[in-house]
């Protein structure tokens, strides 16, 4: 199921928009707060955003560069009120790759959500961040602030373990076991330390991989 964030201080509208989405096969999550919507981008990307530009807490233009400093690749749709040119230059320099008017009809904000989610792919599976550092799955790539870094498969493999479980400490042991025992490489504990050290190197050493002394690997965003 394709997830949506709504971030939408409008208790009724968001109600409105969030049952037709879901009746069209859209799994979509409502923030009342620019805080609330970060902590959840930070732990799992949904496919496409959808961010009104007037929040309690915030700007969704503010919201919007957050995003483009951190989920690189994630779609945003900027939500504005009628005869606000300002609020839509805000929203597109900022990062939104596109725009609704308020009020707006719901079979129009659908066809600008298929629409973008088309020429964007669905991003929570192909594609994976975390920080300056993405992994598009489909092609098997490397990105570190949008240029491309070249690993070697095991390196390619280690990261991607790392970008799958972000948030959660991977230990020596199941990284050892699932990306160089289950490969019929020999192995001994100080190559996964070599390992760690060389992807930093090409990654420019990023402050999103953590380590856990004695313990394992963490891959984590900066706040």
């Amino acid at each position: 199921m394709t997830d949506i964030y709504y971030v939408e201080d409008d208790e009724t509208i968001a109600r409105t928009v969030k049952e037709y989405l879901e009746r069209r096969g859209y799994r979509v999550f409502v923030f009342f707060e620019i805080e609330q919507a970060k902590q959840a981008l930070i732990k799992t990307p949904p496919a496409l955003a959808l961010i009104d530009r007037n929040m309690p807490d915030g700007s969704g233009d503010g919201l919007c560069r957050w995003i483009r400093a951190n989920r690189k690749e994630l779609p945003v749709i900027f939500l504005t009120v009628r005869g606000d040119a300002c609020d839509v230059v805000c929203g597109l320099e900022n990062g939104a790759d596109d725009y609704v008017v308020k009020p707006f009809e719901l079979e129009v904000l659908l066809s600008r959500i298929r629409a973008l989610l088309r020429r964007a792919g669905d991003v929570s599976g192909n594609r994976l961040s975390c920080g300056r550092i993405a992994l598009d799955r489909e092609k098997c790539l490397v990105f570190c602030d949008s240029r491309e870094v070249h690993v070697t498969p095991l390196e390619y493999q280690l990261l991607l373990s790392l970008l799958q479980n972000k948030g959660k400490t991977v230990t020596r042991e199941k990284l050892l076991r699932e990306i160089w025992d289950d490969n019929g490489n020999f192995v001994n504990d100080n190559t996964l330390t070599v390992a760690v050290k060389r992807l930093r190197e090409k990654l420019h050493q990023p402050a999103c991989i953590k380590t856990v002394r004695s313990i394992g690997y963490r891959m984590e965003e900066e706040l």
